[in-house]
């Protein structure tokens, strides 16, 4: 015999999953850290329209640390400056944040020495960037116990960082550059590069004279025409192959003026 189901204990359900997805959607709007409301964090500078979503990951040495202005830190972002907390570390800012910076889920700037991020850079999640790694000396002491190495990271305005992406210290990144999800990188990497692989080298690099060697595999996207209408992209985008393949043949006809091209002469 199949079994009754309990309408009032489903309804129940049902309410108190609507209960729990509100209340956690206020602890994210409440718990979020800008410059109007920092809570417990006291940043060097903080801009207009930045937010850290929470739950937050491990801050500290806030005081060192300037994020710009219209940047976006995702969940569980670790933003440290210094070796630990409560060290004094001098009147210059440690960790800088330009202005339009999007910071991945998960992601980790751990800033010991000085690390730089440029303007409208957007790093996937979980993207590791440290200014500090062990050494490894002494091969008779325990790798944790040797004393660490320090070199400052700088990251050019405009770059792309891939999910999973490690920039390691002493990285020198350019402006518009692309790190491939995964890649390691450490030393220098030109502006208007492509750089993939542990560790990360240049498979692509934009330059004046040659343009993107090797070229790239996809055609540029072409601008929508100034004056078209959200109801003619609409309609494009409903018009099946057939209809497509006709208008481009009737482009093709199409002289520069719009009229019907005249047929090239024989002979």
């Amino acid at each position: 015999m199949p079994k009754r189901k309990n309408t009032f204990s489903s309804w129940r359900s049902r309410l108190a999953q609507r209960a729990v997805h509100a209340g956690w959607a206020w602890v994210q709007r409440t718990g979020s850290v800008t410059a109007a409301h920092p809570g417990r964090f006291r940043f060097g500078a903080m801009g207009t329209g930045t937010r850290l979503a929470f739950p937050l990951g491990t801050v500290f040495g806030e005081p060192w640390i300037h994020v710009g202005d219209h940047c976006i830190v995702g969940e569980q972002v670790t933003l440290t400056a210094g070796l630990m907390p409560d060290l004094d570390l001098g009147p210059e800012p440690i960790l800088r944040i330009g202005d339009g910076v999007v910071l991945g889920r998960g992601s980790h700037v751990i800033a010991d020495t000085t690390v730089t991020i440029g303007s409208d850079c957007y790093f996937g999640p979980y993207v590791y960037v440290t200014s500090t790694n062990h050494s490894y000396d002494d091969p008779h002491q325990p790798i944790g116990k040797q004393w660490p190495r320090m070199d400052p990271v700088e990251i050019g305005s405009g770059c792309w960082i891939g999910t999973g992406a490690v920039i390691l210290p002493g990285a020198r990144i350019g402006r518009n550059v692309v790190v491939a999800a995964g890649a390691v990188v450490r030393g220098t990497v030109p502006d208007h590069a492509v750089v993939a692989g542990a560790p990360a080298r240049v498979v692509r690099r934009w330059t004046p004279a040659e343009g993107w060697q090797p070229p790239l595999r996809t055609p540029a996207p072409v601008p929508i025409p100034d004056g078209v209408t959200p109801g003619q992209l609409r309609a494009l985008s409903e018009l099946d192959d057939d209809a497509v393949a006709g208008l481009a043949a009737l482009d093709d006809r199409t002289g520069p003026a719009g009229r019907l091209a005249e047929p090239a002469a024989e002979g």
